[in-house]
């Protein structure tokens, strides 16, 4: 992630509409914020939820609340509470989420 040219800025998350997408089970509400080429997200997913596909993007997540699962191509897992970070680089690991009793994050990519 390089960042450059990007002058002073801020953004109310309650100010962002909410997109719903469907993961094989559950779902996840997805606010987006774009700042110069980088992409911020406010992720709430829910209970039971697991992504529908595999990720190769590198992520810096921040898990706000709630508990969130980062299940690896080579069946590794990593639990990631609130309060903790997972970074991962692109091409590095593909992944993909998933949460038990849900959880809100804040993704950086």
């Amino acid at each position: 992630m390089i960042i450059e040219n990007i002058n002073p800025t801020s953004f109310n998350w309650d100010n962002l509409v909410a997109e719903k997408f469907d993961g094989e089970t559950g779902y996840a509400t997805i606010k987006t914020q774009i700042v110069g080429t980088i992409k911020i997200r406010q992720v709430e997913y829910s209970r039971d939820y697991l992504a529908d596909h595999w990720c190769d993007k590198g992520h810096i997540v921040f898990v706000i609340s709630g508990q969130l699962i980062l299940e690896h191509i080579d069946k590794t897992e990593l639990i990631i509470n609130s309060g903790s970070t997972y970074v991962v680089g692109d091409n590095s690991m593909a992944h993909k989420a998933k949460s038990t009793d849900g959880a809100m994050v804040l993704i950086v990519d």
